[in-house]
């Protein structure tokens, strides 16, 4: 039995213009345990989704349950979840203790059952030494801790988290994925996440739902994303930096990238598709492999990328160290044929061989 799932849910907004569908029938199922992540651009509809779970928004249609149990028409008092916003919420004039166990008090919950969820959740977190600290005496990474310890100190068997993380610095972003996956891992709770960010959702999460105008692009583990996107929004939108996508067109033998005179690449059926493969998976070559001319050189420290011009359209190549290459040079970019991916005209992953007669870079 899944511990979430949503069933063909769709929620809309009237405005001046018209209805605006925010959420378009869209179903998944989350196993109980695991880390699920809602993820996509600004407008995408994740955070609508996230409060639909909730029960923050009512669903126009569709049915929502979790641990089995129906909970579309429920409010969110009886759907047995806490939840961690993008703003932390806290109330500056409580104490850190105060503001952990303000849900626990509101439910009347006893005096020595308080004391040890506060101290077993503080010994989690790391929070003891600042119990009796207000909010405005405590770093944003401390007040993230914060907000979690009031979530999981209800000790609900779901958690729903709606950007925590945007308010912190690159570091301390870093630092607080590891803890919050740890964390999640730890107490066997089920987590729902919400981000823009795809390093976010690939690092931490079990299951990545990937959204776009209301619907899902494609729903699995990071690495089928990521090896195998469903469509060309998902190849651009994982990996940093992103997949590269190379029109193609018809030549002598078969398919080749459009504004070149080969190598040829693909069977000519695949002439109107489009070409894939990801930086990290291109090397530099001499002599070998598709001509292209260097438009820049970023130097990262331990690899550089190196965009590319081949005929009119650009590309990146993620390669180790420093090259000696700089703008208007020539230079050659080879890749296996395993790396390639083809995308039909509509935009969607297909089913596509690689040439290999005569075109041993692709070998």
């Amino acid at each position: 039995m899944s511990a979430i799932a949503a069933d063909r849910v769709s929620k809309s907004w009237a405005t001046a213009e018209g209805a605006v569908l925010a959420v378009d029938d869209v179903s998944f199922a989350f196993e109980a345990a695991t880390l699920n992540v809602l993820l996509g651009p600004s407008g995408c509809g994740k955070s609508t989704t996230l409060r639909l779970i909730a029960g923050l928004e009512a669903a126009d249609g569709g049915r929502i349950s979790i641990d089995g149990r129906d909970v579309t028409r429920l409010p969110p008092a009886a759907r047995s979840i806490s939840m961690v916003f993008q703003s932390y919420a806290l109330f500056p004039h409580l104490t850190v203790a105060e503001n952990i166990l303000f849900g626990l008090r509101v439910r009347r919950t006893g005096k020595d059952e308080c004391a040890g969820r506060l101290a077993r959740v503080a010994d989690l977190l790391g929070l003891k030494p600042y119990l009796q600290r207000k909010p405005s005496q405590l770093s944003g990474g401390q007040q993230q801790r914060v907000a979690l310890g009031r979530a999981i100190i209800a000790e609900a068997p779901v958690c729903l988290m709606d950007e925590p993380l945007s308010n912190l610095d690159a570091q301390l972003r870093a630092e607080m994925r590891l803890e919050i996956r740890a964390l999640q891992r730890k107490l066997g709770i089920t987590m729902v996440y919400v981000t823009h960010d795809q390093l976010e959702a690939m690092s931490m999460a079990d299951r990545v739902v990937l959204m776009r105008s209301g619907r899902i692009e494609q729903n699995g583990a990071p690495v089928d994303l990521y090896e195998s996107p469903a469509n060309t929004f998902v190849a651009r939108f994982i990996g940093t930096p992103p997949m590269n996508l190379l029109r193609l067109e018809s030549a002598p033998g078969g398919a080749v990238i459009a504004g070149t005179d080969g190598p040829v690449l693909m069977d000519g059926g695949c002439a109107a598709g489009m070409l894939g493969v990801r930086p990290e998976h291109m090397q530099l070559a001499l002599g070998d492999g598709v001509r292209a001319v260097v438009e820049s050189v970023e130097y990262l420290g331990g690899d550089s990328l190196v965009a590319c011009r081949i005929g009119a359209q650009t590309l990146a190549v993620k390669t180790p160290g420093s090259v000696p290459l700089a703008r208007g040079d020539a230079t050659w970019i080879r890749w296996s044929a395993g790396a390639q991916h083809y995308f039909d005209p509509e935009g969607l992953r297909r089913s596509a061989p690689a040439r290999r007669q005569g075109a041993t870079l692709f070998a």
